[in-house]
C-alpha cells in the first residue's frame, strides 16, 4: 500500500543524526513509524542492569522530544511486537540498524525471516561499529584473536570509516496506537520501591540524550585531546572523553566520534593523541569483534585453561566491600565510590580495582562483570565480559598472569598529590601525600577507615601461586 508507513525499529541508535536507517526512512517520503521496544524477555540474563535503565529512561525521553512526540515506545518480545505492528498498520518496509550481542542477533534473525516470509521488506544498517566484524579477518579467513593485528593490520587497511550522516531536515510520522506513558515505562524501567535510591546521585553528572552527547563530544576535544596519551591515565584529570555511555545507547555514534576528533586532532597539530584515541575507539570495535565470533565471551574464560582456575569461594563481607569502596586500599576504594555515585569509573582505576578483585581476593570475574553490568551507565555486554577477561588474564590479548597490580604503587602513579583519592574517601583527606595511599602507615591513621582486607603481598603471593598451578597444569 502506498500510503502506509515505514517502520523505524530503534535499538541502540537512539538518535536522529547519522542514523542510516532513519535517513533511508526518510528518503522513501512516506510516513514513518518510530518505534523502540523493551525486550527484557528475550534479554534475559542480560536485561540492562539498574543503571543502564536509569539512562535509558533518559534517552528515550530525549529522543521522543527530537522525533516531536512520536516515537512509540512499547514492552514485549520484539518477535512478537514487530511483526505485530506491521500487520496491524499494513507496513510494507522496515529498517533498522544492526546489533551484535548473540540474542539480539538470534533475535533479529528471526524477525527478519517472520516478516520477509510475510511480503515486507527489511533492511539493516551498519550504524553501531566502524567496521563490520565478519569483514575483518586474517588471510587464512580466521577471527582476529590479539588486538594490535586487528586494529593496525586489518581494520585501518580495509577503510576509513564513513563519514557521519545528516540529520534528516524533515520528517513526517505516522499516528500508531498508543504506547507505554511516561509512568509506565518508569515502572518498567525502575521497578519500585528501588531502594536505596542510589539512583538520584548519577542526577548532577549526566546529561543524557543526542544533545548531552555532542556538549560531551565538544568538551573533551577542546580540553581532553591534546595530551590524551599520557594524560588519559590520571583519574583526577579531565583527559578521558566519557562518551562510552552516549556510545552504549547510541545517542552519538562511533563514525560522528572518530571524524570529529580526526579534524580536531590535525587543527590542533596532535597526531600521537589523535592515533591513541582513535585505537581507543578501536578496543571497542574489538570487543565487538569477539563477541560476534566467540558468543560465550560472557560467560566462558576466551582461554579454556581458565576452566580449572582455583577460584577462592568468596566471603560476601570480603565481595561487599569491594563492591562498596571498604577494602582499606584507597585507590581502589576511590573508584568503587565514584562508580557508586556516578554510575562510571575512570578506565585506569578500573583496571586496578578489576585486578584488585580477580587476583588480590582470587574473586572470580564473574562477580566484577555482574556488579559492573548492574552499576556502569555504560554497561557493554561486550566490553564489559572483554576487559573482565582482559584483567582476569583469561581473555584475547589479555594481561600476563604475572601482572598483577600494585593498588599502593598504582595511586602514587596516577594520583600523586592524591586529589582523586581525596575527593571520593574523605576519611584519608587529612593525609599526607606520602601516606594517603597506604593510611595504615600514617602516626595517626583515620579512625573511620577500614585496614587493608587483604595483605597486598600475600594476596600477591597466592594470585602467583594459583596461577602458577593453572600453568603447571597445562
Amino acid at each position: 500500500m502506498t500510503n502506509s508507513p515505514v517502520l523505524v525499529w530503534f535499538r541502540k541508535d537512539l538518535r536522529i543524526s547519522d542514523n542510516p536507517a532513519l535517513h533511508a526512512a526518510a528518503q522513501m517520503k512516506k510516513p514513518i513509524l518510530p518505534v523502540y521496544v523493551l525486550d527484557d524477555e528475550n534479554a534475559k540474563d542480560w536485561r540492562l542492569g539498574s543503571a543502564s535503565r536509569w539512562w535509558l529512561l533518559r534517552a528515550l525521553h530525549a529522543l521522543n522530544k527530537k522525533l516531536d512526540g512520536n516515537l512509540l515506545i512499547l514492552s514485549g518480545k520484539a518477535d512478537d511486537v514487530i511483526p505485530q505492528l506491521v500487520a496491524t498498520h499494513n507496513i510494507t518496509h522496515v529498517y533498522w540498524n544492526r546489533c551484535y550481542e548473540p540474542w539480539r542477533t538470534a533475535r533479529d534473525t528471526k524477525i527478519k525471516s517472520a516478516l520477509t516470509q510475510s511480503g515486507a521488506t527489511v533492511q539493516t544498517f551498519q550504524a553501531s561499529l566502524l567496521w563490520e566484524p565478519w569483514e575483518i579477518l586474517k588471510s587464512d579467513q580466521t577471527p582476529y584473536r590479539v588486538f594490535t593485528p586487528f586494529y593496525r593490520k586489518g581494520c585501518l587497511p580495509h577503510s576509513e570509516p564513513r563519514a557521519p550522516l545528516p540529520a534528516p531536515p524533515s520528517l513526517e510520522f505516522f499516528q500508531a496506537t498508543q504506547g507505554l506513558s511516561t509512568s509506565q515505562l518508569e515502572k518498567k524501567l525502575l521497578p519500585q520501591p528501588l531502594q536505596p535510591r542510589w539512583d538520584i546521585k548519577m542526577e548532577p553528572y549526566w546529561e543524557s540524550g543526542e544533545d548531552g552527547a555532542a556538549k560531551q563530544l565538544e568538551k573533551f576535544l577542546l580540553h581532553g585531546l591534546k595530551n590524551y596519551k599520557d594524560g588519559r591515565n590520571f583519574p583526577n584529570e579531565e583527559y578521558v572523553s566519557r562518551l562510552s555511555p552516549y556510545l552504549q545507547m547510541g545517542e552519538i555514534s562511533p563514525h560522528q566520534v572518530w571524524h570529529a576528533a580526526k579534524h580536531a586532532g590535525l587543527e590542533l597539530k596532535s597526531e600521537r593523541d589523535l592515533d591513541h584515541f582513535h585505537s581507543e575507539l578501536g578496543w571497542r570495535e574489538f570487543s565487538y569483534y569477539l563477541l560476534y565470533h566467540f558468543p560465550t565471551l560472557p560467560t566462558e574464560p576466551f582461554n579454556a585453561r581458565f576452566n580449572d582456575f582455583p577460584w577462592a569461594d568468596p566471603d560476601p563481607k570480603i565481595l561487599k566491600a569491594w563492591q562498596m569502596g571498604q577494602t582499606g586500599y584507597p585507590i581502589v576504594d576511590a573508584g568503587m565510590r565514584e562508580l557508586y555515585e556516578t554510575g562510571y569509573m575512570h578506565n585506569r582505576v578500573r583496571m586496578i580495582v578489576g585486578s584488585f578483585l580477580v587476583k588480590h581476593l582470587l574473586i572470580h570475574w564473574h562477580h566484577g562483570e555482574n556488579w559492573f553490568w548492574d552499576k556502569l551507565v555504560d554497561a557493554d555486554l561486550a566490553s564489559n565480559s572483554a576487559s573482565w577477561q582482559w584483567v582476569a588474564g583469561c581473555g584475547a590479548d589479555a594481561a600476563p598472569y604475572f601482572r598483577i597490580f600494585n593498588p599502593i604503587l598504582q595511586g602514587e602513579k596516577f594520583d600523586p598529590n592524591g586529589d582523586y583519592v581525596r575527593r571520593w574517601v574523605p576519611e584519608v583527606a587529612h593525609l599526607s601525600n606520602n601516606v594517603i595511599h597506604k593510611p595504615w602507615e600514617s602516626s595517626n591513621p583515620p579512625a573511620a577507615y577500614p585496614a587493608p582486607i587483604v595483605d597486598h603481598d600475600k594476596g600477591r603471593a597466592r594470585a602467583l601461586n594459583a596461577f602458577q598451578q593453572l600453568k603447571d597444569a597445562a
